[in-house]
């Protein structure tokens, strides 16, 4: 059977709700995260060396970093797939399909990296340190955030916001792969600025998400999607 290693409050939130969505049976290995650090645990390292979340194992296959996840099991089990996810891989050629590749590398290749600086930048003045460096490191935090990581978080929302004035969904008008890898990066956004009163179109989008019902099932079994600051 199809394995999920699953690390809580991580991306591969994403990959449970596509299984879901999919009908796809598969065990859920849970893993928590060390209470202190935050990190993933090392145990871990014993399903991929380099010992992050998400990674699936079917068979002898192990399969590691979300994008591949998501196109393997899109390549394996869209076909029989419920009518509702016929879009799931848009057909090669059509905007559609070039709308799905671009936010299938977009989620990882852009915005999540300014919303990792985001929570790094937030985590850091909490962290244990003398007591005269901890004004140091607030201020330091502070200006890091508003010169760089705010500015391109805010040019990053208003992008997607105006893309999804005009659409339902990340490709188009139906589900796709890109709204699986697009999913956490989404949650996280929101969750780590003040977004939600300036981007209603992103709220629809995210409300729509989260009220199916394979998104509810994928948050029973796999707990809350991001970590917060």
């Amino acid at each position: 059977m199809l394995t999920v290693h699953h690390l809580e409050t991580s991306r591969s939130q994403r990959v449970l709700w596509l299984l879901e969505e999919l009908g796809v049976p598969y065990d859920l290995r849970l893993y928590r995260r060390d209470p202190r650090t935050k990190l993933a645990p090392a145990s871990l390292k014993a399903v991929h060396p380099l010992g992050k979340s998400p990674v699936i194992t079917d068979g002898d296959d192990v399969i590691a970093e979300s994008g591949a996840i998501i196109e393997y099991l899109a390549e394996r089990f869209a076909c029989g797939a419920p009518a509702d996810l016929a879009h799931l891989v848009p057909k090669p050629g059509t905007p559609e399909h070039r709308q799905c590749r671009f936010w299938m590398h977009y989620a990882e290749g852009s915005l999540m990296n300014w919303l990792v600086m985001k929570l790094v930048f937030l985590t850091i003045p909490t962290q244990p340190m003398p007591f005269f460096v901890r004004p140091i490191a607030r201020t330091l935090c502070d200006q890091v955030q508003k010169k760089l990581t705010d500015p391109n978080l805010s040019t990053a929302l208003d992008f997607m916001e105006g893309h999804l004035a005009q659409h339902a969904w990340f490709a188009g008008e139906h589900l796709s792969m890109a709204d699986f890898q697009m999913s956490f990066a989404v949650e996280a956004a929101l969750s780590r600025t003040d977004a939600a009163s300036h981007h209603p179109h992103l709220l629809a989008y995210r409300e729509r998400m989260q009220q199916r019902p394979a998104y509810q099932r994928a948050l029973a079994k796999g707990g809350p999607v991001v970590m917060r600051g």
